[in-house]
């Protein structure tokens, strides 16, 4: 969420940078509401000044056998006028409220404006294959090797679903445990956090109420606060973890990673191009998370990002790093870089991995706070997520770069000792 203070006193800064974002924006009702809502706090303030002052004097009268009925029919008028300025202050509250949590953040002076078509490709890494033979796509290979049954997936589950089996089932389970690993031993704690989600947690991530309909609902109240959902993805469980809690310093940053499954409703249609599993409404996720200093947040969000191209280069697999603009980004990040793999089949490179800074806005929403040493002051962490790898795109590219001539695929070094062979 952003700060109303920052949008009262700079606003035409603001609406400048949301620009890069947002087709419009205007903040003539929010100031006219925040400008309201101060006047009627300060007669409140004011009001409950005197009604302090009267009761300190029927106190006095009181002790001295005095007749205060006079005082308490001022207290009693002065009580009413409060709680009718409460009943206007109530409503003024919700409007900005909903106002600034339908604002998305605002984009780093760097990111460029627009959408896809000004995502900028910073680097690649390794080569594109050459294949000396005609290559097979990732679903011919797949189910050649039963590794994948698209077909039960179906049946079980619907379109866009699919069934991993045998050295599918193990070759998936390689990868995660191939990241899980990698964290432990980068000092990141393992979290396993539930799947059901409150209402609440989509707000704190900033991915509700504009996005709520994306999300598949366990139930829908009319009361938006007890309803419940099946999570996107683990981010939105981890920037909870630490909702309406003040931190020490001494504890930042944290420093943590998840495994889950992430359910996605994905509306619309699918492209011909996507089939197989490069889109679907459950696909395999390990996420990491930080919690920084507003200071440290530049610093960990390229640890993240380094994090996770080096999970791609020990794999062996050619992909490339795109800053993405300002409209490609998701709503609560201020910046955001993919990784995004090379699938030979489809001449196209596919994000497996975003990492992305999202500094004081959820935490803002989620009332995630830090004290310094010695400071009685509190001040919003800063909240950054890194994929830390998707395994729905990243299989298909591993298995249509690493296969051979003879119909085999190439086992990555990293993840043959779960495996058991290094090739199939």
């Amino acid at each position: 969420m952003l700060d109303l203070n920052l949008i009262r006193e700079n606003t035409e800064k603001v609406k400048a940078a949301l620009s890069k974002r947002m087709d419009n924006i205007d903040f003539t009702e929010l100031l006219q509401w925040d400008g309201e809502k101060r006047k009627l706090i300060l007669e409140s303030d004011a009001l409950k000044n005197e009604k302090n002052k009267v009761s300190k004097k029927i106190s006095e009268l009181k002790r001295n056998g005095k007749n205060i009925e006079k005082y308490y029919l001022e207290m009693k008028e002065v009580s009413n006028k409060i709680k009718g300025l409460q009943e206007r202050l109530t409503p003024l509250g919700e409007k900005i409220n909903t106002f600034l949590r339908a604002l998305p953040n605002i984009p780093d002076d760097d990111v460029a404006y627009g959408g896809k078509e000004n995502n900028n490709v910073l680097r690649k890494w390794g080569e594109k294959t050459v294949f000396n033979f005609a290559p097979k796509d990732h679903v011919e290979l797949v189910t050649a090797h039963n590794l994948v049954d698209y077909e039960r997936g179906v049946k079980l589950a619907g379109n866009g679903f699919w069934v991993y089996k045998g050295y599918g089932a193990m070759l998936e389970w390689a990868l995660l445990n191939y990241f899980i690993e990698t964290h432990i031993k980068d000092g990141y704690e393992f979290i396993l956090p539930p799947h059901i989600l409150t209402y609440q947690c989509g707000l704190t991530a900033g991915q509700f109420p504009k996005f709520e309909d994306e999300v598949f609902k366990v139930t829908d109240n009319k009361d938006k606060n007890n309803s419940q959902f099946i999570l996107p993805t683990s981010e939105t469980a981890l920037a909870n973890l630490h909702r309406d809690e003040i931190l020490r310093e001494e504890e930042l940053p944290k420093k943590y990673f998840s495994y889950t499954p992430c359910y996605r409703v994905e509306a619309g249609s699918y492209r011909s191009t996507e089939r197989g599993m490069i889109r679907g409404h459950q696909f395999n996720k390990v996420e990491m998370f930080q919690y920084t200093k507003p200071e440290d947040s530049d610093a960990a969000f390229n640890e993240l990002l380094d994090k996770a191209e080096k999970l791609v280069q020990g794999l062996g697999l050619h992909y490339r790093v795109s800053k993405l603009a300002a409209k490609d980004c998701s709503a609560s990040m201020a910046r955001t870089y993919d990784i995004e793999i090379w699938i030979p089949s489809m001449s196209e490179y596919k994000e497996v991995s975003s990492a992305s800074n999202a500094r004081d806005y959820q935490a803002r929403r989620g009332m995630i706070r830090f004290k310094r040493d010695g400071s009685n002051k509190t001040e919003y962490v800063h909240t950054l997520n890194a994929s830390g790898l998707a395994t729905s795109r990243l299989l298909p590219a591993l298995v249509e770069q690493m296969q051979q001539e003879d119909g085999s695929i190439i086992v990555p070094e990293v993840l043959r000792k779960w495996i058991g062979k290094d090739r199939l």
